[in-house]
């Protein structure tokens, strides 16, 4: 062997590989788009991390996905946009901002004033946005920074006026007074989506109501017996004969002695209960309904941090549980207390604060759903519908968008779109519009903000300039792939397809890739609380970025959750390392040879003709596999071909020819250094750093792997008969190993080996790669042959196409041969009689595709041959005992 003067270090170092790369990646320029017109446009725009905090490793997961998707389309010649951005994230961003204030410097955003406060926060903003963008430099993301956007850029808030106007000049957006999601801790509205409702231990109140003028009571259970203090009906079903007579009396409402009329409404559950329910129009949303029905007040009994209000009377200023615990022991001491029923129920609580959620009276702003959803729903029918990857997450966007309510978009923050909304001083008057009213002095502007999703509901076409006919929105909108989790289809994905096909016409994006949540080894969520949460920073650390993107790549099929652990990103690193050392060993044999000048002529040996085989069927499958974001399974495919193939089978087998430096054997370097330069091609949108080390050796004159051009299948280097007699001899060398174990037998020690071929073809063709089967079986003495005599006491293993006997001289007993002989029959028989019963049913042979049930037939047919053989060598055998 001929060393190279190319050298690389004798172990794979991540840090080393990836020191420099990406800063350099970003002044050639190379993740900007083409420019190229003649070709196709492939856009993405990510989902824009929120200025909360650092990145964690389902972000990390999900840049993956993107990144892969982005370069891989990048190299087949697309025109590719992969926009990055940040969300402002409202109340969760305001929130980490007000306890910073006041962790460090003992103030309030009320002491500071609005404007300060946001200057805060936008400092804030500044910092984590630094760190995201270092995070993402350090995931190796091909993003075109020169259009970064952010959901409160001057850009977006022109957007998302704009889009406020209009949805309120159709009439799909409106203010009302309605019960909405209320967090006491933060102090504003939520959306129904970010609710999230926990089992936690509770109670039915069983209260008795006295009728005004009779002895008469009637008993209702609440859970929620602080909102007694706002009763202002009690409901009974109009067809209830039990209470027929009650309809339109009063009943005194204890503890606060205030007379309440019973009305008849068919809302009430009559097998519910006693079939008596409170009406409380301001503290739920089906009182609040029935309350609409027969006109009743809303008497709103709490204060927006959770405290009785005045209207409580003598519970006014107490937190809203101390006052159920003080109001059930006056309704028990005043004896209106019937029972205490304990159960468990489902609790609503901000998914920002941790606040149990109270259902309360509200004027806010809402956006009317059902004409947008119903858009939305019609779009899926066409042939423009959004296509989700896996299809099954269809129809979990068609049942929500089938059952969504009105989407209440007002909060009670500062950080955030402020909504363009003015009022008349003097007369009330409502004034919408984009620009502020022209005598401004006369108005005041709603102080409240936009829903975070508002904005972020606009992303695929905002960011690329809309409204303006700007080049990038033209180019690159609709985008073409969205990759996200699946716990914000609800939040996101829906809304920006309602919004995005109300405002351009178009569909955001033609497929959604979904993936899942990252779990960790014992499949637990990741969580603070739990104390399982992993740092990506820390993996790439350790590991390097390449096996984190591998791990991420590969352990999931799309939908599904993955489970972290270090075993599996320690495999990762020992195949990278493995790829490193083969590379090695190609360079230290290759000269002076590079991508621009190997020459693949006709002298191949059928190692060579069957590498490049098998590289074209390796194409085929990966290419296949990646337009149908199945990376898992494409990542198998590669790691099946340059593990198996390329590493263990194909350099083995080189080293052969290497050996002799009496010839060149330029064909086999040619070969050696091209389906290198072909697999780091498939893998470098997974790899990105160590692919381009180790190509940027081969390929010494070109700028960059990543914008190399992706493999294509080159029909000429197909070859079913190489593949067929390389597999041939593939199994002689295995099946000869395998005896070698079993004997416990030394690869050092020489064997003597009789092949016994099927047909002339065989013979020839094992014949031609006897080399081969000497090296790889040391042997001392080779006969291949199809009536060869066989005498004596021989191991033998059976080949669907030979049979293999090697003398037990030295190596076994025979009874231990016969022993091992019948383990391979009963192992045999159980397959035959898999597939016979396989074969017989009707319905498989009839609805499997023809070339399933031939290949069934013919692995039949094998089984059935080698069974036999083995049966007879073992009669052949018995004699000799």
């Amino acid at each position: 062997m001929v060393e190279n003067t190319k050298q690389m270090p004798s172990k794979y170092q991540p840090q080393t590989v990836e020191a420099g790369k990406y800063q350099k990646w970003i002044e050639q320029g190379v993740f900007k788009p083409s420019g190229d017109s003649k070709a196709e446009p492939y856009s993405i725009v990510i989902p824009p991390p929120n200025v909360t905090g650092k990145l964690h490793l389902g972000h990390a997961w999900d840049v993956t996905l993107q990144d892969m998707i982005i370069r891989s389309k990048r190299m087949q010649g697309y025109d590719t946009l992969w926009l990055p951005g940040m969300d402002h994230a409202g109340i969760a961003t305001q929130a980490k901002v007000e306890e910073r204030l006041a962790e460090d410097e003992n103030l309030s955003r009320h002491d500071l004033g609005r404007e300060k406060f946001l200057e805060k926060t936008w400092s804030w903003k500044e910092e984590y946005a630094t760190i995201i963008r270092q995070q993402w430099g350090k995931m190796g993301i091909s993003v075109d920074y020169a259009r970064e956007r952010f959901t409160l850029d001057d850009g977006l808030n022109k957007a998302v006026n704009k889009v406020f106007v209009k949805l309120y000049e159709k009439g799909l957006i409106y203010r009302g007074e309605y019960i909405i999601n209320w967090d006491p801790k933060a102090q504003t509205a939520l959306s129904d989506i970010e609710v999230i409702h926990k089992d936690v231990p509770g109670a039915f109140y069983h209260v008795n109501y006295p009728m005004v003028g009779s002895d008469e009571v009637v008993q209702i259970a609440t859970t929620r017996p602080e909102t007694l203090l706002g009763d202002t009906a009690i409901a009974v079903h109009p067809a209830d004969e039990r209470y027929q007579h009650l309809i339109g009396k009063k009943v005194l409402l204890p503890l606060m002695n205030r007379e309440i009329p019973v009305v008849a409404d068919e809302y009430v559950d009559r097998e519910f209960g006693t079939g008596v329910v409170k009406i409380t129009p301001a503290h739920d949303p089906n009182d609040f309904e029935v309350g609409n029905r027969h006109h009743l007040p809303r008497m709103n009994v709490m204060k927006k941090d959770g405290t009785i209000n005045e209207l409580g009377g003598k519970y006014a200023g107490m937190d809203r549980f101390d006052a159920r615990k003080q109001i059930v022991k006056d309704l028990k001491e005043q004896g209106y207390l019937v029972k205490i029923e304990e159960h468990t129920h489902s609790v609503g609580h901000s998914e920002r604060s941790g606040a149990v959620v109270e259902p309360y009276l509200s004027t806010q702003w809402f956006v009317k759903m059902k004409p947008l959803a119903q858009q939305a729903l019609a779009n899926q029918a066409t042939d423009q519908a959004v296509e989700f990857y896996p299809p099954r997450f269809n129809q979990t966007f068609q049942t929500w968008m089938e059952n969504v309510h009105d989407w209440v978009i007002s909060r009670q923050l500062w950080w955030g779109h402020q909504i363009p909304a003015w009022y008349h001083k003097e007369t009330g008057e409502v004034y919408v519009g984009e620009q502020a009213p022209s005598d401004e002095e006369n108005w005041l502007r709603d102080p409240d903000v936009l829903d975070t999703w508002f904005s972020s509901a606009l992303w695929p076409f905002s960011t690329m300039g809309w409204p303006e006919e700007c080049h990038d929105y033209r180019r690159y909108f609709p985008t073409s792939t969205l990759v996200t989790g699946y716990d914000i289809i609800f939040f996101w994905v829906s809304r920006m397809i309602f919004q995005s096909l109300e405002f351009t016409g178009k569909r955001p994006f033609q497929n959604v890739l979904i993936h899942g949540l990252i779990r960790d080894s014992q499949g637990r969520k990741m969580s603070k609380s739990l104390g399982n949460g992993i740092d990506p920073m820390d993996v790439i650390d350790e590991y390097g970025v390449d096996s984190l993107r591998w791990f991420l790549a590969t352990g999931s099929t799309p939908g599904q959750d993955i489970r972290y652990s270090t075993e599996k990103m320690g495999a990762a690193w020992n195949f990278i390392n493995k790829i490193w050392n083969a590379s090695r060993y190609v360079l230290m044999n290759v000269g002076d040879l590079t991508i621009e000048n190997l020459e693949i002529k006709q002298d191949l040996t059928l190692a060579d003709q069957w590498i490049l085989s098998r590289l074209q069927t390796t194409i085929e499958e990966v290419s296949r596999l990646f337009e149908r974001f199945e990376f898992g399974e494409a990542g198998r495919v590669l790691y099946h071909f340059i593990w198996d193939d390329y590493c263990d089978w194909y350099i083995e087998m080189t080293k052969e020819q290497l050996q002799d430096q009496e010839h060149d054997h330029f064909a086999t370097k040619s070969v050696l250094v091209y389906v290198l330069d072909q697999f780091l091609r498939l893998l470098h949108p997974i790899m990105p750093f160590v692919t381009e080390e180790i190509w940027q050796q081969i390929a010494p004159q070109a700028a960059s792997i990543v914008t190399a051009a992706y493999p294509t299948v080159k029909e000429e280097y197909k070859n079913d008969i190489a593949e067929k007699q390389m597999q041939e001899l593939i199994e002689v060398i295995t099946a000869v190993r395998q005896i070698r174990n079993e004997m416990n037998t030394p690869l050092s020690k020489a064997l003597k080996m009789i092949i016994k071929v099927q047909d002339k073809g065989i013979e020839e063709s094992l014949e031609s790669n006897r080399a081969y089967i000497n090296r790889f079986c040391h042997t001392d003495h080779l006969e291949i042959a199809a009536n060869p005599e066989i005498e004596g006491e021989m191991v033998t293993q059976t080949l669907s196409f030979a049979q293999i006997f090697i003398p037990l001289a030295g190596l076994v007993k025979i009874e231990d041969e016969i022993k091992r002989l019948e383990q391979e029959v009963t192992k045999l028989e159980k397959e035959v009689e898999r597939l016979v019963k396989k074969l017989s049913n009707e319905g498989f042979v009839a609805k499997a595709p023809a070339q399933v049930v031939e290949g069934e037939r013919t692995k039949l047919a094998e089984y059935e041959q080698r069974l036999k053989a083995v049966q007879e060598r073992i009669e052949e055998l018995k004699p000799l005992i």
